[in-house]
């Protein structure tokens, strides 16, 4: 379950759904373009969450997210809150690919992204040396 119709929901849906996920975006409007997803176009209601087995709280609103944070944290559901990292319970790796070789597990576990990019940045390096 993604709430949020942005540039994060979207990076969240497209890696998700590229594993096989059945993902389900809950947004007034998705600019997402990533398809094979269940798009609800209208705004997260508590409740929303029931049957999730994973939450992503992406919009631009912080009571929003918090709320989503909230009631996934209740279900037990893990979730990432895309603007305050002290309310995931899980950090969103950074997924690199490569003919064929995908790499899932560039994360930094404080939430420090610039750092989680350089070290993406260097395993896609990695990989494409391997040719």
């Amino acid at each position: 379950m993604i709430v949020g119709g942005g540039a994060i929901a979207a990076r969240r849906a497209a890696v998700l759904g590229e594993f096989g996920a059945a993902v389900t975006v809950i947004a007034p409007e998705w600019k997402g373009g990533v398809r094979n997803i269940d798009w609800v176009p209208r705004v997260y209601v508590p409740g929303d969450l029931a049957g999730a087995f994973l939450a992503v709280a992406a919009t631009d609103d912080r009571e929003v997210n918090r709320s989503v944070g909230e009631e996934a944290r209740k279900l037990g559901i893990p979730v990432s809150v895309a603007d305050r990292r002290e309310e995931c319970t899980f950090f969103f790796p950074a997924v690199c690919e490569h003919r064929g070789v995908t790499v899932g597990l560039v994360s930094h576990s404080g939430g420090d992204h610039r750092r989680a990019a350089e070290a993406a940045s260097a395993v896609r390096k990695a990989l494409e040396e391997l040719d």
